[in-house]
């Protein structure tokens, strides 16, 4: 039996497809046994046990998923106090859902929960009536009543963690989503030929028509390719059939997310323009961004204030003056090729600060307190 500390991570949802929680059981392992709860765990021999999750989708299944299926919660308490299973001495809570299942847990255990709020919770789905009317509020009563119990919590960016405190009166440490770092170069560019790059989900929430769009405004320099998970939705279907329409538009086939650095370094420019139809989306700082770095490539967004910050802090891209595709086609189209030259350059003389590596002392700093 390990005489090291046991640590549960617990996230209502396919823990493979979760990059923070991987990077996560990476920075733990060599010092606590870590086991993980969700619908899938991740493929690591990393994780001592995973416990499979499964909460019904029946009439109402909704509601009960949000206010922790009865059941569900049921099954995880005795699948963990069975006699063949240890306590934990942590309980790592993944968004708001999870929390109180891990509060119930710690009173059980003697055990310390932080809970890693990721994006504000709240706000998440405002721009849609159903979520701005009656989730919204279930999520801000959840937040009222038991963020503040977590020993500890932890956020992306510092204009999430400021909304957490103003209206929770919880401070959240910040661990961003930056990936582990790649030893790339930067990649050579033709004078007449701009590369761009934009990879992800295609969402109606994130408006990817909009990059579409703008290269009826760019010059003959400049091509976009996507590389754009199939989740087989209509409007996946239909961002296939806008960009298809334009000779200066391709598609390529996804790669597995500790390769996206690799896959990227060839092109010049990562693109993402990001339409602030929620407060998540205009505070967004996502993994993408700190991707574009560790690929060495000049950066093209729009003014989210955060991922701005970092754009602007270390010269490697653009950002536009305001929120519509005219402005950032003026702003691509008055790029030389010596611009993307410094911009890459720049890139690459961040990557080593905007990495994975060095958020995993914060990260062992918050467990060791914790723990103590």
């Amino acid at each position: 039996m390990s005489n090291r500390k046991k640590i549960l991570i617990l996230k209502f949802s396919n823990i493979s497809n979760q990059p923070r929680i991987c990077r996560q059981i990476e920075f733990l392992k060599d010092y606590y046994d870590i086991y993980t709860a969700g619908f899938k765990g991740v493929d690591t021999p990393h994780v001592k046990k995973h416990f499979k999750l499964k909460i019904p989708f029946l009439p109402f299944g909704l509601f009960e998923k949000l206010l922790w299926n009865v059941n569900a919660v049921s099954r995880l308490l005795s699948d963990f106090y069975s006699l063949d299973q240890p306590g934990y001495d942590l309980i790592i809570a993944h968004d708001p859902f999870t929390l109180q299942v891990a509060l119930q847990l710690s009173q059980k255990m003697n055990a310390k929960v932080l809970h890693n709020a990721h994006e504000y919770t709240p706000r998440q789905y405002e721009h849609q009536w159903f979520h701005r009317f009656f989730l919204s509020r279930l999520w801000d009563y959840i937040c009222r009543i038991h963020m503040h119990r977590a020993d500890a919590t932890v956020t992306v960016c510092q204009g999430i963690a400021d909304e957490y405190e103003k209206n929770y009166g919880v401070h959240c440490e910040i661990i961003d989503n930056a990936p582990f770092y790649c030893d790339l170069l930067p990649s050579s560019i033709e004078n007449n030929a701009i590369r761009m790059i934009h990879h992800g989900i295609a969402h109606p929430s994130r408006h990817t028509e909009d990059m579409i769009h703008l290269m009826h405004f760019l010059d003959e320099r400049f091509t976009l390719d996507f590389m754009l998970m199939n989740n087989g939705s209509r409007y996946y279907k239909k961002i296939l059939d806008l960009g298809q329409g334009n000779p200066r538009i391709f598609f390529r086939d996804t790669v597995s997310m500790p390769l996206i650095a690799q896959r990227l370094n060839e092109y010049d420019m990562g693109l993402y323009m990001l339409k602030p139809s929620s407060f998540n989306t205009y505070m967004a700082l996502p993994n993408k961004i700190f991707e574009f770095i560790q690929a060495r490539l000049a950066i093209a967004i729009w003014p989210s204030p955060e991922m701005a910050k970092i754009v602007n802090e270390y010269d490697c891209g653009i950002v536009s003056e305001d929120f519509t595709i005219e402005s950032m086609a003026k702003q691509l189209n008055s790029l030389s090729t010596k611009d993307i030259k410094k911009f890459k350059m720049n890139s690459h003389k961040a990557a080593g600060y905007l990495c994975a590596e060095n958020n995993k002392d914060i990260l062992l700093n918050i467990v060791e307190k914790l723990l103590r």
